[in-house]
């Protein structure tokens, strides 16, 4: 089992520096001993550490000593400053110590305007994108819902890159965006799956574009197994309409842990998509629960 998007993080100290706000201030950790501890629980072999707390290099300096302290447990999804003068020069710093083999992109820059012309040269992240396909970095993509009708041109343009679309391929809207009660990252939509569905939905035709299905927490309106979203679990796996899905080798099962640590809990996490497609075929559900993650992302024998 690879749990394919989790999050953990240090105090913040000259050793381990990162951004504080109100949601990660200074004193709080979420170490990588904590999450082992419940991956362990649950049998949960491997899992990609996603960057949070900073996109500087050194905000990066506890991801790079877990991927160090636990050789072949981790790979690693660095993040981009937007205005760095050289992207490709981070991305290849941040990837010189081995295990950080992705970075994850919110912001597409492209016409915001769907029947503009579309020249990805002149994209903000088209530089990226280019790198990723010459060094064959993994791009991690939650794009904003404003970005969502320009992400295929860059992915016709690359299909070499390695794709994986965030939380079942939602796209927040402006102001969409809050914290709960609980401490959890909450996303607003009038309804789920979200519009920017039909400029997404057809990414299932890149042989190169996986889906997480994660995040439920986030969306659904109802307590876990969350119910409302079957449908489209059912959607991106096996479809009912004509509409093709992705398969189950080319989705990929995460936590997004730690935020689901305390509701519904990792176990449960950990159960989600059996409550969700109880009719998996043994040999599919182990593709969501790990080995679309192990072949695409290139996690190591352990």
């Amino acid at each position: 089992m690879i749990d394919a998007h989790v999050h953990v993080f240090a105090r913040n100290s000259r050793e381990f520096p990162r951004e504080v706000s109100q949601q990660l201030p200074a004193d709080r950790e979420e170490p990588v001993e904590k999450l082992l501890g419940e991956m362990e629980s649950c049998g949960v072999d491997q899992a990609v550490l996603v960057q949070i707390g900073g996109r500087n290099l050194e905000h990066h300096r506890y991801l790079q000593h877990c991927l160090r302290a636990y050789p072949g447990r981790f790979l690693g999804i660095g993040l981009i400053p937007e205005d760095v003068p050289s992207p490709e020069d981070h991305m290849d710093r941040l990837t010189e110590g081995g295990g950080i083999i992705g970075f994850r992109l919110s912001h597409i820059g492209g016409p915001r305007d769907p029947l503009a012309e579309m020249d990805v040269r002149t994209f903000k992240t088209y530089a990226i994108w280019k790198h990723a396909a010459k060094k064959d970095y993994v791009l991690w993509l939650y794009p904003r819902a404003v970005d969502a009708h320009t992400v295929t041109f860059l992915i016709d343009a690359f299909p070499e890159v390695r794709v994986v679309f965030n939380h079942m391929l939602a796209c927040p809207g402006a102001g969409g965006f809050s914290w709960d009660e609980k401490g959890r990252p909450q996303v607003e939509f009038s309804q789920f799956p979200p519009q920017t569905r039909y400029a997404t939905f057809g990414l299932h035709q890149y042989e190169n574009v996986c889906v997480h299905l994660s995040g439920q927490y986030a969306f659904s309106k109802e307590a876990w197994p969350y119910r409302d979203l079957t449908e489209w679990h059912e959607r991106l796996h096996i479809p009912k309409t004509r509409i093709q899905g992705f398969g189950a080798d080319r989705l990929m099962w995460a936590t997004d842990f730690p935020w689901i640590v305390d509701d519904p809990g990792y176990d449960k996490m950990a159960q989600v998509v059996d409550e969700l497609l109880p009719d998996l075929t043994p040999p599919d559900r182990e593709a969501i629960m790990g080995g679309t993650a192990k072949r695409v992302l290139r996690f190591p024998d352990m």
